[in-house]
């Protein structure tokens, strides 16, 4: 553990619980930031549709409100969980569509693929990360 740069003693006062606490915040941020971005690539590709009562953002201030504000609640874990789902199922979706490789092989398709590989891996680790503090918080140990 100490080649991680924890000690025992530090350990032992909870700053582990409180870094595993970090990490889990800073992935599923991450996986906001690249969910935005590539929402916004799917709508100037007109993949998506841009509309007035756009639901994406209400669901985009729910994900960030449980990532900030609700990180140490359960509530905010199952909210975590859900921008790990959403992140992960990204690729799933966008790669069984029929126009995928032609978008790849367009002008900012290497941006494209990229962020869903980015979604796909980071979400999946949110999610990983989200239920494993889910299952901590259950058997009441410490995240």
């Amino acid at each position: 553990m100490r080649e991680l740069g924890f000690d025992q003693r530090r350990l032992e006062h909870g700053e582990y619980r409180m870094k595993q606490n970090a990490i889990l915040v800073v992935t599923s941020l991450f996986s906001i930031l690249l969910l935005t971005l590539h929402i916004t690539d799917d709508i100037v590709r007109g993949i998506s549709k841009a509309e007035p009562p756009n639901t994406a953002l209400f669901v985009l201030a729910v994900f960030l409100y449980g990532t900030l504000v609700l990180a140490e609640r359960r509530s905010g874990h199952v909210i975590m969980l859900l921008v790990g789902l959403f992140a992960a199922g990204m690729p799933v979706i966008h790669m069984r569509g029929a126009h995928y490789g032609e978008i790849a092989k367009s002008t900012g398709g290497f941006f494209f693929v990229w962020t869903l590989w980015a979604l796909g891996g980071l979400g999946g680790f949110t999610f990983i990360l989200s239920a494993r503090g889910l299952w901590s918080l259950r058997r009441g140990q410490p995240r």
